[in-house]
């Protein structure tokens, strides 16, 4: 005898969710996402700080070399409402962000010009190669002295170690990104009927963009680095003559507030380019998320 047994399906009781409370779901997990990794942030920063403060109190460092938070703190208040030995605050950090801007866009367009025209050409680029190496072999921070002998104390050497910090980074990441161009597209391209500078300018700049944009975040904190190299050198105002003169005078509270401020302009410039890179390449996939480990 044979026993037939009917399965029943039981009916499901999760509420089917709409494409609408499914993104919105998504949306609140990366929030949620986003406001846990800020909170952990701020604990980190708050035990960083309060353990250098305690450990400073207690006599576990020497507070004369290095300075403690609450007295950074309050340089950098002072500096704000008071102004600094060498003027207001606010000309001190436009002094050296005109170096830092002035020396990156002018190596960074170079960089960008001679990647792209010898990564282009390889010929060019076998004639040059040795001499390229050659001056990447250098130290840069080594040339800033050669440059405030060459051009004085003013802007034009700080904008010149600038300048050499930023160009080779900036070089090097366009002509990779130039030689990692989809070999197949240029091909199709060229079958198309394309010329040589529309396929550079269609193909070859576009598929370089990410390399040259990553160097530029890298390069932007390196052309801060050389203003202030040669301000340390030699110079009459900037965040690098604050900190030489508080270098001098034995003031660690004043060379660790010049640092902060160097850090906060160096993080907003670094937000600003994000920004910018995100307009100009909106073709690029979006990074995935880890909003759904949630």
């Amino acid at each position: 005898m044979t026993i037939e047994l009917s399965q029943t399906r039981v009916p499901s009781t999760e509420p089917v969710r709409t494409d609408k409370e499914i993104e919105a779901a998504a949306e609140a997990a990366v929030v949620r996402r986003r406001r846990r990794v800020l909170a952990y942030r701020l604990a980190l920063l708050v035990l960083l700080l309060g353990g250098w403060e305690v450990a400073g109190r207690i006599g576990l460092i020497d507070p004369f070399f290095f300075a403690l938070p609450s007295q950074i703190v309050m340089r950098i208040v002072t500096w704000i409402l008071n102004g600094t030995s060498q003027g207001p605050l606010w000309f001190e950090i436009w002094v050296t962000m005109e170096e830092a801007i002035v020396g990156f866009l002018t190596g960074a367009v170079a960089g960008i010009l001679a990647g792209i025209a010898l990564g282009r050409n390889q010929f060019a680029a076998d004639v040059f190669s040795i001499y390229i190496r050659i001056a990447n072999a250098i130290p840069r921070i080594v040339l800033a002295p050669i440059f405030i002998m060459a051009f004085g104390l003013g802007l034009p050497s700080k904008v010149a170690v600038a300048f050499v910090m930023v160009f080779f980074v900036v070089f090097a990441n366009a002509f990779q990104g130039v030689r990692e161009a989809d070999r197949a597209m240029i091909a199709n391209a060229q079958i198309l009927g394309a010329s040589k500078w529309d396929v550079t300018r269609s193909v070859v700049i576009p598929s370089a963009l990410s390399w040259i944009f990553a160097s530029l975040h890298v390069s932007f904190g390196f052309a801060i680095v050389g203003a202030v190299v040669g301000e340390l050198l030699g110079s009459q105002h900037g965040i690098g003559q604050l900190i030489a003169i508080a270098r001098g005078s034995f003031d660690s509270p004043g060379v660790f507030a010049g640092m902060v401020v160097l850090i906060v302009v160096a993080m907003l410039a670094d937000y600003t380019m994000t920004a910018i890179e995100h307009r100009i390449v909106r073709w690029r996939p979006a990074a995935l998320s880890d909003a759904m480990s949630d």
